[in-house]
């Protein structure tokens, strides 16, 4: 369990440091391009395999992750890397916020239930 947890800590780091080198303007266009996308698709929650089909549902994100993580890091130049790194460390060891998430599911709670009113109304 150990060792799962620590994967996926790297892996947030490295998809972290996708989202930082899309941001650096020191990076080619079409990496920047490529490096949004991958960030995005794993930072979204909607996967093009639904995560509900039984094994293949979880394979994109075993797969394509981090192959679309291990390719921006690897066209990108390594002084851009170690730059993007370091700042994707200091995010991730950023603390969470539980007030300042329940804050934003309570936001959320009350625009669903308002428009529920409003539909239902």
């Amino acid at each position: 369990m150990k060792l799962l947890r620590q994967w996926a800590r790297q892996l947030k780091v490295q998809t972290l440091t996708v989202y930082c080198l899309a941001r650096d303007p020191a990076t080619a266009w079409w990496l920047r391009l490529l490096a949004v996308a991958v960030a995005a698709y794993a930072l979204s929650p909607v996967d093009l395999i639904p995560d509900f089909i039984p094994v293949v549902g979880l394979l994109d994100d075993l797969l394509l992750v981090p192959l679309g993580v291990w390719l921006v890091l690897r066209c990108a130049p390594d002084e851009t890397v170690a730059r993007a790194r370091a700042r994707a460390t200091s995010l991730a060891e950023r603390p969470t916020s539980v007030g300042g998430a329940a804050f934003i599911v309570t936001v959320w709670v009350v625009l669903l239930l308002w428009l529920v009113s409003l539909v239902a109304g």
